[in-house]
């Protein structure tokens, strides 16, 4: 099955807000929308759902312009955590802290 991996590592075919928007399920985005809202302590709408992955030339989350790994990533001309020397990072802690899943990914990136 063909994988589109954020910067981090996390899969976004599995991604709530990465489905929604391929989808385009209006109602998806808004129960995504308040979902995330209450798990993030934010205040989110339906047009903040609109993803097709963060390292796409396409829509982006609205978290995904202030996000600090995408930025290293960018800033460093990689395609995501698993081509940098200097992973793991603090960059990524926070973020491997509650998704593990993105590391496992990124590490199977780094062993192929």
């Amino acid at each position: 099955m063909k994988r589109i991996v954020s910067a981090c590592g996390i899969d976004c075919y599995k991604c709530e807000c990465y489905i929604a928007t391929r989808d385009n399920d209006q109602t998806g985005k808004e129960i995504v929308a308040q979902k995330w809202s209450k798990q993030y302590e934010a205040n989110l709408t339906s047009k903040d759902i609109e993803c097709e992955g963060c390292m796409s030339d396409g829509m982006h989350f609205a978290w995904c312009h202030k996000c600090p790994i995408r930025r290293c990533v960018i800033d460093k001309g990689y395609q995501s955590c698993a081509d940098c020397e200097e992973y793991p990072c603090k960059t990524v802690e926070f973020l491997y802290n509650g998704v593990p899943e993105a590391k496992t990914n990124i590490e199977n990136l780094r062993s192929r």
